[in-house]
């Protein structure tokens, strides 16, 4: 008796013993779930070293945090320039400093207007007591803030119609908790905002909410999605094998490997995030394969007659090898997501992986056992069809040439879709517009000023130098340049400052709103405005504290990843040529997220043909054949391909999903291509033709892989209802390739072999 012999027969005997061992095991793994962390934090999405995520953060230690929330008003009727609204924008501005973790309120009745009165500068909130303000004054408050370029496009609209807030927070090292107290106290007065002000319709956005928008969508995501994902499987798992209690022993599996995965990924003390809280139903979807193929067989085996011990024996001998080389290959093609530079998507890929590993484990132990235990019958056979897989092989091998070339044309039409994607992330395109964020974002976008900053930090040449005069030419001639570019919605930038302030020492003539033309008289003039600054309003966000650089803030409407980083390399040429010494690349957090995707892409495209040359080489042992293992590659990478064409049409853009869907989608449509192959080897090996062998694979895994196709694919497919991108994207894109490789094994694999494989044995 040889050793799976052996190990069959001692897993059937002892099958109690297996059950209550594999019980014993997964508890004990389960228990690890509670220590499983949960983070909403956009910073997760990038490591520690990413040097655009580096230069952000050293910004920020220059200046101050960029964590911000911005609230829009707008009247329903006319513009903000009325006695209510500016009463109303007034009393939020003075509510919103209560707000918990609050640092700074910006609004356009606190803006720090200054003015001359004979030889003295004054400074004070431009609206004060709007409510017994006359006509004049509304006027002359209309007038400034229209005119203000520190205002205009960003506090205000060019059309006076929206008004703006912005509020900057300091947030602990653990922002979760904190998002969330802001999220909800915002939401909160702006209810009773709402309540006493009828006519004002607010909207409320910001890189802060977006933190509690990301935990909205993961919450959403796992409470909604995992019962979905759940009865899509078992519903599959009924109607294809027809089975009730084959289809209760693959749901058993899928228990016991979800559960133990989750309690390991607790262990190892795993933080999730929107990226990777997919993990179970990813789990969920991908492992029922191998119950599947071993419940099909089993079936089948008692189907043709053999009593249900030795039909399960035979299941295992026929299905222990090919269930053992997917899991393998299955499994290299998600560690292969460590090539990313995304650290969510390692933890996927690692978490899958193990997943995997449990899947083999519990299918070779626990699965034979409960089959064995189980009072299992063979379905009924069905009256017709039954051999619909015999007549699919019989039209595929007598028309090879025919589903070669016509599927060859499918996929070199669809491939051609590929130079139409734009390779883009977007944080502000993250959430369908079912999300409160992404409706009043799009707002704010459209009426008001744009949500995606470059920040820039433009170094004097000395401390104290952002006075000097060629300083301040050359910073003031960089903002032109900018407000100048039809992307830019509003550009904030210290020159703007110093020449307010010499109009103002020059008895507000408008002929001297220029910079200073002395670097000691602009020093006095900032010295003089920080002075006379109200607590809360000073420029510390601005001006670095050796005043020897100043931050330069420029607000873009929506734009691509790709546009985002060719407007920063236009700007980088101007700066070379114009004032080299002051070169700087943007920061911030869209500049962040814009380097992202192209990032991962280059990463993960190392990571993939590495993981893919590791497979082919263990095919390629596996069959013993170079060209079985090459021509293994086909269906393996030409769905992807296919999918990601098919995707430009569709579609036109991809983000940081596409970047890993094709590691993931190749590790899952691999599984197919070996029991096809394993059975044509097998056949081939007892001398049977090429064309007898591609039959008798039909024959045998035809309905297994049609079966697990349709779960895999409705599994997936699920995340298409999802709400946010990383999730829906990533779903549709490997759902898209899962069929793709269907049709590969069955219409273009079988041609591929009968070409290159003509000997007789």
């Amino acid at each position: 008796m040889t050793l799976i012999e052996r190990y069959i027969d001692g897993v059937i005997q002892r099958r109690w013993l297996v059950m209550a061992l594999a019980t014993l095991a997964m508890l004990a793994l389960t228990a690890g779930a509670q220590f499983i962390g949960i983070t909403n934090d956009y910073r997760a999405l990038f490591d520690e070293d990413n040097p655009q995520l580096l230069a952000f953060n050293a910004l920020e230690d220059e200046y101050s945090a960029s964590n911000m929330a911005l609230i829009a008003i707008a009247p329903r009727q006319g513009t903000v320039f009325t006695r209510e609204t500016l009463a109303a924008i007034e009393e939020l501005t003075e509510a919103a400093w209560l707000t918990p973790w609050s640092i700074r309120v910006d609004s356009l009745t606190n803006y720090s207007h200054s003015e001359a009165f004979e030889d003295d500068l004054t400074v004070a909130p431009l609206v004060d007591g709007a409510e017994l303000f006359d006509d004049a004054g509304l006027r002359r408050v209309e007038g400034i803030a229209l005119a203000a370029p520190e205002l205009t496009g960003r506090l205000v609209s060019p059309d006076g119609r929206v008004a703006g807030m912005l509020i900057t927070f300091a947030l602990p090292d653990n922002p979760d908790a904190a998002a969330d107290e802001v999220d909800a106290h915002l939401k909160a007065l702006l209810d009773e905002a709402r309540e006493a002000h009828p006519n004002l319709e607010y909207y409320l956005t910001g890189d802060v909410i977006f933190h509690r928008a990301t935990g909205q969508a993961t919450e959403d995501d796992l409470s909604r999605l995992i019962p979905i994902v759940f009865a899509v499987i078992v519903a599959a798992s009924a109607i294809l094998l027809r089975s009730t209690l084959g289809t209760l022993s693959v749901i058993a599996v899928l228990i016991f490997v979800v559960n133990s995965t989750m309690g390991f990924a607790g262990w190892v003390r795993t933080v999730f995030n929107a990226a990777n809280s997919g993990v179970p139903i990813i789990v969920m979807t991908v492992v029922v394969a191998h119950s599947v193929h071993i419940v099909t067989s089993v079936l089948e085996g008692m189907g043709r007659g053999l009593e249900r011990h030795a039909a399960i024996a035979e299941s295992l001998r026929s299905n222990a090898w090919p269930v053992f080389l997917t899991t393998v290959t299955t499994i290299i093609g998600f560690l292969s997501l460590n090539a990313s530079d995304s650290p969510p998507f390692r933890v996927l890929g690692n978490l899958v992986a193990m997943g995997m590993l449990f899947a083999f484990v519990y299918s070779m132990t626990l699965l034979p056992a409960l089959l064995a235990v189980l009072p299992l019958r063979a379905p009924k056979a069905r009256a017709q069809g039954s051999d619909v897989f015999e007549r699919l092989a019989d039209a595929v091998v007598q028309r090879r040439a025919l589903c070669f070339w016509l599927f060859s044309l499918v996929a070199a039409v669809l491939i051609m879709g590929i130079p139409r994607i734009e390779l883009t992330d977007n944080w502000t395109r993250y959430f369908d517009e079912r999300y409160q964020f992404r409706r009043d974002t799009d707002f704010v976008i459209e009426n008001l000023t744009g949500m995606e900053t470059l920040e820039y930090s433009l170094e004097a040449e000395r401390e104290g130098g952002i006075t000097e005069i060629s300083y301040l030419q050359a910073v003031d001639a960089f903002a032109e340049w900018y407000r100048e570019q039809p992307e830019v919605a509003h550009v904030q930038a210290f020159p703007d400052i110093m020449k307010r302030l010499n109009k103002n020492m020059h008895g507000d003539d408008e002929a001297y709103y220029r910079l200073p033309e002395d670097a000691d008289l602009a020093a006095q003039y900032l010295l003089l405005y920080e002075l006379s600054l109200p607590f809360g309003n000073d420029l510390n966000n601005r001006i670095d504290v050796g005043k020897s650089a100043t931050r330069m803030t420029v607000v873009v409407g929506y734009l691509s990843s790709q546009e985002q980083r060719e407007l920063d390399a236009r700007a980088q040429a101007w700066l070379q040529a114009n004032a080299p010494e002051m070169a700087s690349e943007a920061s911030g957090v869209s500049i962040v997220f814009a380097h992202l995707s192209e990032r991962n892409i280059d990463s993960m495209l190392r990571g993939t043909a590495i993981g893919m040359a590791l497979i082919s080489f263990i095919l390629m042992w596996v069959f013993k054949s170079v060209r079985l293992g090459f021509v293994s590659l086909v269906p393996n990478f030409l769905p992807a391909v296919m999918a990601f064409g098919l995707w430009g049409y569709m579609v036109g853009r991809a983000g940081l999903p596409a970047s890993v869907f094709t590691a993931m989608a190749f590790g899952i449509i691999v599984d197919d291509t070996i029991h096809f192959l394993s059975r044509y080897r097998g056949a081939r090996g007892e001398g049977h033709s090429a064309a007898d062998a591609v039959r008798h694979a039909f024959r045998k895994v035809g309905r297994a892989l049609w079966t697990t196709t349709v779960v895999l694919s409705l599994g997936f497919l699920v995340f298409a209802s999802s709400g946010f991108e990383v999730s829906w994207a990533l779903g549709l894109l490997v759902t898209i390739t899962i069929v793709f490789a269907l049709l590969c094994d069955f219409l273009l694999l079988p041609p591929l072999l009968m070409a290159i494989d003509r000997r007789k044995t």
